[in-house]
């Protein structure tokens, strides 16, 4: 009996011709998956809130990225810039203020209010206001910590779920767009630029001694789970964990 002849294998980049706009594509995770996306093949628009980021992300990125200032909080704003883009085949959204930790009984409710307006209501407002133009796909940014909240995380653990309830209830409505999300563990990104060097770089050797892995994580780790989300054309709803084995526990 003659073996099926196994598939024939694709010579093109797998964002070949796709046009990807990220929304806090100006640093960390999100500039990295710029980078990648372009190395892919793809035509790249990013933004960020402040119009230094994204003239420095210019400066680092190939001369084809477009970049522009956006408030995601500004629910009318999100509308004009996505009107003037136009069409796109993916669009990511990276963006998210510094994190918020402390006991629930200290927590300042309009500080999560306000880490909420960027990080959830951000992101549904960009998804929305894409919905005419985008063709493909919608990747979104959350965490791996809220899967096993330690005391003082629950302000971003019930933001962070929030994220993946709507990344599953989009996916079934908005199809055959696919709706996904990664969820990142610790990440040497700006994120925790806000520490003075040796205490974070004791957090990250810390944190790497504790990983199955044993290492923290790098942007361009979480950006191959962006690009790989954008071009597997068989998932939708999922949120993809990239934690160095944090969540099991392992070690």
């Amino acid at each position: 009996m003659t073996a099926p002849a196994a598939p024939a294998l694709s010579t093109q980049s797998e964002l070949s011709d796709e046009r990807v706009v990220i929304i806090g594509g100006t640093s960390g995770i999100g500039w990295a998956t710029a980078l990648r996306s372009v190395a892919l093949g793809a035509s790249v628009v990013v933004a960020s809130r402040r119009p230094e980021a994204v003239a420095v992300a210019l400066g680092r990125l190939p001369e084809s990225v477009e970049g522009y200032t956006l408030d995601v909080r500004d629910v009318e704003a999100v509308r004009t810039f996505f009107a003037d883009i136009g069409e796109h085949d993916h669009l990511v959204v990276t963006a998210g203020d510094d994190l918020l930790f402390g006991a629930l009984a200290d927590t300042d409710l309009r500080a999560m209010q306000e880490l909420a307006s960027v990080r959830v209501w951000g992101a549904i407002a960009a998804t929305q206001a894409a919905l005419p133009y985008v063709r493909k796909s919608v990747t979104l940014s959350g965490g791996a910590g809220y899967l096993r909240p330690t005391p003082g995380f629950t302000a971003c653990a019930t933001i962070l779920g929030a994220i993946e309830a709507f990344t599953r209830a989009a996916a079934a409505e908005l199809a055959p767009v696919r709706v996904n999300a990664v969820f990142p563990g610790l990440v040497r990104s700006p994120l925790w630029d806000g520490m003075a060097e040796a205490e974070r770089e004791q957090f990250y050797n810390a944190t790497a001694a504790e990983l199955p892995v044993g290492r923290v994580g790098e942007p361009t780790d979480i950006a191959k789970a962006f690009t790989h989300l954008m071009s597997n054309g068989y998932t939708t709803g999922q949120t993809l964990v990239i934690d160095g084995g944090a969540t099991i526990g392992a070690r």
